[in-house]
């Protein structure tokens, strides 16, 4: 396997970009060599000893660690409302940030001098008020640090937020976590890689912070005196002791940037992102999986019995819709991309501006209350789960954000994994599952917070066939006492029709049929779930006997619709009749065409026929009836439908 970062063999660098590359490489390094080539390496030990240069060592380690400890303090909440936050002037107050760094040092030096000096702005009222004098005193060498070394960390922390996709705060706000309790929970621990590098960048540009300190805090010995102020003054008296203690500097800050190469200077969206990891890892193979799936030990938190939460929600903006729907009801959202299905689960949970949600569950309108409190626990498409959490302490997370004591939040988290067949698998963190280990387990999480309305967004899209009839098995036990309204959006035909009590069909944001699953089966009033459901779906306007088709040609019904109306013809595949030559008698629609492609789909074969007089037609055949009739792609051919075989509904 290829190597990250090796080059790639036969590539070779252009030599109108090498040669430039290496003299830039030697500009940086020739001064460097020359404080190498110039310490007095017998008398290093005596120049770095003396009472001076610890005491300016101490001082420096004392102002960095204190302008750390203010950049940490005030640039942490900063650097979150930059990326996090959308409000008027942002554009002004990143430059703001960025202005320190492109500044002069002694241009900032000065500015501070005119704000907190004894006849600056804010000086004055220091002094008369608190007794605080900042020029020429310790806290002053603190404030120009941290004047010039903030930005270092702001940058990279809001680079980092930026690359952590608000999914993962959505969702633990979702299972019932205070804003305060996702920031330190999920938003810090997640971010922790550009947190450090910005720490650790911050603290090294405090520690060799020169021109701001000696134009506002003075060069006091004791008070002011960092090491780069010792290091001008001995080039004055003792230029070998100077170059020893450049070197210390020197080696201090590689010593920092070495630390930090390649490990804490990612993103959460680059390659250690154990979610996307995840999801590249193969579904285990279905027989590492447990037998019968485990049941449940016995509750250990207090049970609650079902209480019925029904559902009314408004819902306005680009998914307008109207839901009244009783406790316990499971409803599967279809329909095409961009129909508006995320939309709507992120409207009732408060999470976007494109729609907004009137929402009653129960008794309780909490329209108004924000996410976290307001009992909708979600599962996203790729789960979400916390990457920094082991299984269980995930699946517990909810529990916990509700106050349920650690000990038995993990046993409830821990029955809730058996229950999902992955109660193995606890205490591995995300990226060490497949991507249906990590689904099953998000799963886990939403189900284990007992939400009064749950929202699941594909949670079995990433299972294989084998796994995904087991946990869809489980989740309609589950659903089956569940007291509140459970909304399941949905590409697989098999989850709305064995889950769902109702399936909502979608379209543009808008309402095209909600009824039981039995009946959009049997009549689809969308071509695109008639051909989810996998059937021939052909749009068009009524005629007296059938269907003037949108494409061209006609079809004939037993059972037409008004004249004029807008509707749509459903044809089962297993419907079409497929012939070499031109079949007589009774069928009233027959139409030539040409096999474009031949699947296998079970025991059968499906056809994609294409003809000038009629929409592209799939078919059914057998195996063997496709060898009879010869049949292989290209070939010219002729089907037929009966009248009574195609259902016309009214768009």
């Amino acid at each position: 396997m290829k190597r990250p970062g090796h080059r790639t063999a036969g590539a070779r660098a252009p030599l109108l970009l090498t040669v430039p590359a290496l003299l830039a490489v030697a500009f940086l390094m020739l001064p460097l060599a020359g404080i190498l080539v110039r310490t007095s390496w017998g008398a290093l030990g005596a120049h770095l000893t003396t009472e001076a240069t610890t005491e300016a060592l101490r001082l420096s380690l004392l102002v960095s660690l204190w302008a750390l400890g203010l950049s940490l303090l005030l640039g942490v909440p900063l650097a979150w409302l930059l990326a996090r936050v959308p409000f008027p002037g942002k554009a002004f107050v990143r430059s703001l940030v960025l202005l320190p760094m492109v500044l002069p040092p002694t241009v900032g030096g000065v500015a501070l001098l005119l704000a907190f000096g004894r006849r600056g702005l804010l000086g004055p009222w220091l002094e008369d008020t608190f007794g605080v004098t900042l020029p020429f005193h310790t806290s002053g060498a603190v404030l120009a640090a941290t004047f010039v070394a903030m930005p270092f960390l702001v940058i990279s922390l809001e680079g980092a937020l930026g690359g952590l996709r608000p999914r993962y705060e959505e969702t633990a706000a979702s299972l019932g976590a205070s804003p305060v309790r996702v920031f330190l929970t999920v938003t810090l621990p997640m971010v922790a890689p550009g947190l450090i590098a910005g720490a650790a960048l911050t603290w090294a540009r405090a520690l060799g912070e020169f021109g701001a300190t000696i134009t506002f805090a003075g060069n006091l010995p004791g008070t002011t005196q960092t090491l780069p102020l010792q290091v001008y003054l001995l080039l004055q008296d003792s230029p070998e002791a100077a170059t020893s203690v450049s070197l210390l500097l020197l080696a201090i800050a590689m010593i920092v940037l070495i630390a930090l190469r390649g490990r804490w200077t990612g993103t959460p969206g680059d390659h250690r992102n154990p979610a996307s990891r995840a999801a590249a890892r193969p579904e285990e193979p279905a027989a590492t999986v447990p037998g019968p799936l485990p049941e449940p030990a016995a509750d250990p938190l207090p049970t609650i019995a079902p209480e019925p939460w029904p559902l009314h929600a408004d819902v306005t903006g680009f998914t307008h819709l109207t839901l009244d729907v009783p406790g316990g009801t499971t409803i599967a959202v279809v329909g095409p991309n961009g129909a508006g299905k995320t939309t709507l689960l992120r409207a009732l949970l408060g999470l976007t501006p494109r729609a907004h949600a009137a929402l009653r569950l129960g008794d309780s309108d909490v329209t108004a209350l924000p996410p976290h409190r307001r009992g909708v626990a979600w599962v996203p498409q790729d789960g979400a789960l916390f990457p920094h959490l082991s299984a269980l302490a995930n699946t517990a997370y909810g529990l916990r954000a509700h106050g349920a004591p650690r000990t038995a939040a993990r046993r409830e988290a821990q029955s809730w994994l058996d229950r999902l067949g992955v109660g193995h698998l606890a205490h591995r963190k995300p990226a060490q599952l497949s991507g249906g280990q990590a689904q099953r387990v998000a799963l886990a999480r939403a189900l284990a917070a007992r939400p009064r309305l749950l929202l699941l967004d594909e949670p079995l899209a990433a299972l294989d066939q084998t796994t995904r009839a087991r946990v869809r098995h489980t989740l309609r036990g589950h659903l089956a006492d569940f007291g509140g309204v459970c909304l399941i959006v949905t590409h697989d035909p098999v989850e709305a029709v064995s889950l769902a009590d109702r399936v909502l069909v979608l379209e543009d944001g808008r309402v095209l049929q909600d009824q039981p699953p039995t009946e959009v089966t049997r009549h689809p009033r969308s071509p695109w779930v008639a051909r989810m459901l996998g059937r021939n779906a052909w749009p068009g306007t009524a005629t007296a006997d059938g269907l003037a088709l949108a494409g061209g040609g006609h079809l004939v019904v037993a059972e037409p619709l008004p004249a004029g109306t807008d509707a749509l013809a459903v044809i089962p595949p297993e419907a079409v009749s497929v012939h070499r030559e031109r079949p007589t008698g009774s069928p009233r629609n027959v139409w030539p065409g040409t096999v474009r492609e031949i699947t296998s789909g079970g025991s059968r074969l499906r056809l994609l026929i294409t003809s000038a007089e009629a929409p592209d037609l799939v078919a059914e055949i057998t195996p063997g009836a496709a060898a009879e009739l010869g049949i292989a792609d290209g070939s010219a051919v002729w089907t037929s439908v009966k009248a009574t075989e195609a259902t016309v509904v009214a768009l």
